[in-house]
């Protein structure tokens, strides 16, 4: 009566004659004899052949919209798939581009922009050109140090070449007087020959010496045997060596105090050479009859406090910063040809370096020269 009264809204579902629990769209018509209604026609839309056509044409229908729905997630896979190897590639490809930029460059780190890294613990490609960057920062520094190295090497040994030649000059001009006039000369004439030749040869080993131990403290390979002794002793060793030289020149050297009982742990080698260096020093610069001292003081950190003082020439306080370069020479020292080999202050230093120690230098011209160190005590 609904679908005959039009009071609802089509389709309008009714019952199903075949199946009572399934309900399909229909029509209804009344039914009359003259003006006499005898009944409703009630006829159901879509049989049993419409309704296995249409089933079969929604299994193909809901068959292809599965086949398009896998296609397009395949599809959306592969899309999904290359967009997130390109993002994760792409730094990767970045890398490599700074490795190679790296490499062409000569590994110079200054020739080259290289890629900055976010800071990213999570990301590892991130982390790594992080810690590439950091080794071609290395890398450009150690090689900066090498040509510094290799220039400062061959400046030395330029400079040194003088100093090479000199006594092997001297040495070779009076062995050949001797060998070509060894007739005609007197025995006091040959004797002091022989002498000045023997001074030459000395300080031609001496300068060698130095060459080589400069080179080896260079080498970072040197070893320290540390070791408990009497500081006071050392001393008085030294003393005791350069007491000749010190009665050519009528020099005075004083150990202040003169009586104490400090014990240091130390290279006792290494820090023979180091006094000998710095009091060798001082006699070169020290006038007639002047003074040389070692003082020895206590310092509140358990270390000792050394220093040579002299009251020789002095250096100029602008050539105080070069002092302890190879090679390098106060314009107003006094040279001794027979005995500088020019090396000692650049030896000195490096020694005190492996000791864990540095040197200061204080000095006034004509009022002499300190050098000040530390060691520690045992």
């Amino acid at each position: 009566m609904d679908f005959i009264n039009r009071k609802k809204s089509l389709p309008i579902y009714g019952d199903d004659p075949r199946d009572s629990n399934q309900q399909k769209i229909f029509s209804a018509a009344p039914i009359y004899n003259d003006e006499n209604l005898q009944g409703y026609l009630y006829v159901i839309i879509g049989g049993q052949a419409y309704d296995s056509a249409f089933a079969d044409v929604e299994s193909d229908l809901l068959r292809s919209q599965s086949v398009i729905f896998i296609l397009a997630v395949v599809v959306a896979f592969f899309l999904v798939s290359i967009i997130l190897l390109r993002i994760l590639t792409n730094p990767l490809k970045q890398l490599t581009n700074n490795i190679r930029a790296f490499k062409k460059a000569g590994f110079e780190k200054n020739k080259v922009e290289l890629q900055q890294w976010p800071a990213a613990k999570h990301n590892e490609i991130h982390e790594l050109g992080d810690a590439f960057n950091e080794m071609a920062e290395q890398i450009n520094y150690q090689f900066v140090q090498l040509q510094s190295i290799d220039k400062t090497r061959r400046e030395m040994l330029t400079d040194l070449s003088h100093d090479l030649r000199t006594p092997l000059a001297a040495l070779q001009g009076y062995l050949e007087t001797i060998q070509l006039r060894g007739d005609a000369l007197d025995k006091e004439q040959h004797l002091r020959f022989i002498d000045i030749a023997f001074k030459n040869a000395n300080q031609l080993k001496k300068l060698v010496d130095q060459i080589f131990e400069l080179a080896h403290l260079d080498g970072g390979q040197v070893t320290l045997q540390l070791e408990t002794f009497p500081l006071p002793e050392l001393l008085h060793d030294i003393v005791a060596k350069f007491q000749h030289r010190l009665q050519d020149k009528q020099l005075k050297l004083n150990i202040a105090p003169e009586h104490c009982d400090y014990m240091v742990y130390t290279d006792i080698g290494k820090l023979e050479r180091v006094l000998s260096n710095l009091i060798d020093n001082a006699i070169r610069h020290s006038h007639q009859g002047g003074c040389i001292s070692i003082a020895v003081n206590e310092e509140d950190n358990n270390k000792l406090h050394l220093t040579v003082r002299d009251n020789g020439t002095g250096i100029h306080e602008h050539e105080l910063a070069y002092i302890f370069d190879a090679r390098y020479r106060a314009s107003n020292a006094i040279f001794d040809k027979k005995e500088h080999g020019g090396l000692g202050l650049a030896i000195t230093q490096k020694l005190l370096r492996l000791l864990h120690s540095e040197i200061r230098v204080e000095s006034q011209i004509g009022k002499g020269t300190s050098f000040h160190f530390c060691l520690n005590r045992s």
